[in-house]
C-alpha cells in the first residue's frame, strides 16, 4: 500500500513538472503570437502608407507561422485539460486509498478486540460496536443459523423494534437467499425503505467459515454520512468484518459448548465421588 502511495506521489510530481513546462511554453507561444500579430499590423500599415510594400511571400510566411502558433497553442491547451482531468483522477484515487488504509487500520484494532475474548455475549457486543462506529450501520440484526431446522434466528439487533425480524428460513426472501447462496447482497438503491410493509435489507453478509455458514449480518439502514451510496471500500469492509465476526462467533460457540460439557462431566464426576464416599461410610 505504501508503494502505491509513493507511485501516486511520483505521478503527481511528474504532472506538476509537465504543467510548469507547458505553462512556460504557452507563455512563449503567446509572446510569439503577439509579436507576429504586431509585425503583420505594421506590414499592413506600411502597405496602406507610403513605405514600400514587402514581398508577398514574406507576408504569407508570417501568416503561416502565426497559424502554426495558434494551432500549437490550441493543442497544448487541450493536452493540459486532459492532464488536469487525469490528475484529478489520481487525486481521487489517492483519497480512496487513504480511506481504505484508515479503514484497514480500524478493522485491525476491531478484529483484535473480537478475538480477545471467548465469551459469546462479549463477542456480540463488540460486533455491534464495530457495526455502528466503523461501518456506520444504523439499523441491523445479527442472525445465527440452526443447521438442523434450516432457520435463521435473531440473536442481537440495533435500532430495530423487538420482534421485527425473528426467524427466516434458508432460501426465503433476500436474507434467506443470500445465506443459501453464501453470497453477499448489496442494494444499489439505499432509499428502498420497506417491501410490503416489512423492512427491506440493503446489506446481507453471510457469516461463513469456508463452506460452513453460521449466520448473517443484515443491515436495514445506514447513518446519515453513509446514506448516499456504498463504495467499493465499504463493500470490502463489510466482507472483511464478516470474516472476522464469523471466526469470533464460531470460537465463542465452541468454547461455550465445551464449557457446558466440562461442567456436566465435572458434575457427574462429583456425583460419583459423593456416592463412593457414601458407600465407603456405609461399608
Amino acid at each position: 500500500m505504501e508503494r502505491r502511495e509513493n507511485e501516486l506521489s511520483k505521478k503527481a510530481e511528474e504532472f506538476l513538472r509537465i504543467f510548469r513546462k507547458g505553462e512556460e511554453f504557452t507563455q512563449e507561444l503567446l509572446k510569439e503570437n503577439e509579436r507576429l500579430r504586431y509585425k503583420i499590423l505594421k506590414l499592413e500599415e506600411e502597405k496602406n502608407g507610403s513605405a514600400p510594400l514587402p514581398h508577398s511571400s514574406q507576408i504569407q510566411e508570417l501568416q503561416e507561422r502565426l497559424a502554426q502558433a495558434e494551432e500549437e497553442r490550441s493543442r497544448l491547451a487541450n493536452h493540459f485539460k486532459e492532464v488536469e482531468e487525469e490528475n484529478k483522477g489520481f487525486a481521487s484515487k489517492y483519497l480512496e486509498v487513504e480511506e481504505e488504509n484508515n479503514n484497514l487500520a480500524n478493522l485491525y484494532v476491531a478484529s483484535n478486540q473480537l478475538h480477545s475474548t471467548l465469551d459469546f455475549e462479549e463477542v456480540m457486543r463488540i460486533i455491534i460496536e464495530i457495526m455502528i462506529n466503523l461501518v456506520g450501520a444504523e439499523r441491523f440484526v445479527i442472525m445465527l443459523l440452526d443447521e438442523a431446522s434450516g432457520v435463521l434466528s435473531t440473536i442481537a439487533s440495533e435500532g430495530m423494534e423487538e420482534g421485527t425480524i425473528r426467524k427466516v428460513r434458508i432460501g426465503e426472501g433476500i436474507i434467506g437467499g443470500a445465506v443459501q447462496r453464501g453470497e453477499n447482497f448489496f442494494e444499489s438503491d439505499l432509499s428502498v425503505g420497506s417491501l410490503d410493509g416489512e423492512p427491506r435489507p440493503i446489506v446481507c453478509i453471510p457469516l461463513k467459515i469456508k463452506d460452513q455458514t453460521l449466520g448473517v449480518i443484515v443491515v436495514f439502514s445506514l447513518l446519515e454520512q453513509k446514506k448516499k451510496r456504498l463504495t467499493r471500500v465499504d463493500e470490502e469492509l463489510f466482507t472483511m468484518l464478516a470474516g472476522h465476526a464469523a471466526t469470533a462467533v464460531f470460537s465463542a460457540k465452541l468454547y461455550s459448548q465445551s464449557a457446558r460439557k466440562l461442567s456436566t462431566i465435572q458434575g457427574f464426576i462429583d456425583l460419583l465421588s459423593g456416592r463412593e464416599d457414601t458407600w465407603g461410610q456405609n461399608g
